[in-house]
């Protein structure tokens, strides 16, 4: 009955209240951000939620299956894009090979200069060490959170977009599906780097079946691909907790992290049957009703001693970092050659948006003990900011468009 009550106030303090404020706020801030800001609220105050079993055991399990979920959807949302033709396009459609240059300069450059100046200026700050792994593990691990794009909640600001705006909307998640993968392989390589010799010390033959069945899920997917592309929709339904499960559970047992494998397992199952799924109704749901747990237990682990005025300051320094190498690097290497500078300044809005992806990407590295307590509060601060300025930010540039007479990047 006790764990019962527990769960129930988890729900109330998680969920409904952040509905409500999302609601009374009438929706200008994410929703994704609210339950953080309750639970970092809750860390700095050190308010004793722990008198009602917050978090409860049954939230903590919800929470970290509804985000096991969410990245098992955001794989699947990599096939659910559309090909960038729109009758209010007003740049032309850009070929394979310049999409992926500009995703990589739009990931590449944020990457860099971040990792470069975290490593000079913001890990000798107090607090702010690498607890497990050198230096410059600890400065990449911050820069990969400083470059990433939130490809989950990019698609729901997309979705609100106007009609005119929507073929930028398109193509910024089209730049966004390069950075999310590039972000679950970042990870993955930055893990192993962490442990150095020590990352295949050991490993048993349940190591080796599990890279094995990662492998198989590939095989199989490509194989339905050209052999059963319309099966029944129950089939769909039994693969995908098995895909789903087989995916996390491989990734862990080769040490890396349980999203990692559920972000795969989605990007490769076939493509004509994630078509046929509700991905958005499930994606939804998840992140409005279960996640918030997850999300507001993640800002109560913030160590609010960390929270200070030289750490927000630090913060805030991040958030400048992070948005202005992004917009720099959408305008130095726009997807589109025909694209404006004011375009181009409202794609780069779009892809600075944090979101999901890098507060499930500080949890990674704070768990792995590869940032700090310092630099998670930090990176959940810059989550918080990137994602709640993103909407207003590009409306911002977007509603200057008509009386700017900028023409092509790159033009005289």
């Amino acid at each position: 009955m006790d764990r019962m009550f527990h769960f129930s106030a988890d729900i109330v303090l998680f969920v409904f209240i952040p509905l409500l404020l999302w609601h009374l706020c009438r929706k200008a801030v994410p929703i994704v951000v609210i339950p953080i800001l309750v639970g970092i609220v809750i860390a700095v105050t050190k308010y004793p939620v722990g008198a009602w079993g917050i978090p409860s055991q049954y939230g903590e399990n919800i929470g970290w299956i509804a985000v096991l979920v969410l990245a098992f959807t955001a794989g699947l949302d990599m096939w659910q894009l559309s090909d960038g033709t729109d009758p209010n396009q007003t740049f032309t459609s850009p070929s394979l090979g310049r999409l992926l240059a500009s995703a990589l300069v739009a990931l590449g450059v944020p990457f860099c200069i971040g990792s470069v100046l975290i490593y000079f200026y913001f890990l000798p700050l107090h607090g702010w060490e690498t607890p497990h792994g050198s230096p410059v593990i600890g400065a990449m691990s911050i820069g990969l959170c400083l470059a990433v794009s939130a490809l989950p909640v990019l698609i729901g600001i997309v979705r609100e977009l106007s009609p005119a705006e929507r073929p930028m909307g398109q193509l910024a998640l089209r730049l966004a599906v390069v950075d999310d993968a590039a972000l679950w392989i970042g990870l993955a390589c930055l893990q192993f780097a962490a442990e150095g010799s020590d990352a295949f010390h050991g490993w048993r033959i349940q190591q080796f079946l599990a890279v094995a069945l990662l492998g198989m899920l590939a095989l199989i997917s490509g194989a339905a691909t050209r052999r059963l592309q319309q099966p029944p929709m129950w089939v769909i339904w039994m693969c995908v907790p098995v895909w789903l499960v087989a995916g996390a559970w491989a990734s862990r047992e080769i040490g890396l992290h349980e999203l990692i494998g559920a972000y795969y397992a989605g990007a490769v199952m076939p493509p004509r049957w994630v078509r046929r799924l509700p991905v958005e109704k499930v994606g939804t749901f998840a992140l409005f009703w279960l996640a918030p747990m997850f999300f507001g237990h993640s800002g109560m682990h913030i160590n609010g001693e960390a929270l200070t005025w030289p750490s927000v300051f630090a913060s805030f320094m991040l958030v400048v970092i992070s948005i202005g190498s992004k917009m720099g690097a959408v305008v130095l290497y726009p997807p589109s050659p025909d694209m404006s500078r004011s375009e181009a300044l409202g794609m780069g809005a779009l892809l600075q948006c944090k979101g999901l992806m890098e507060i499930v990407a500080a949890t990674i590295l704070h768990g792995k003990g590869m940032i700090s307590e310092f630099a998670y509060a930090s990176l959940m601060i810059l989550a918080v900011t990137s994602t709640t300025l993103t909407g207003p930010m590009f409306r911002l540039v977007m509603k200057q468009r008509p009386t700017w007479k900028d023409g092509p990047i790159g033009s005289a």
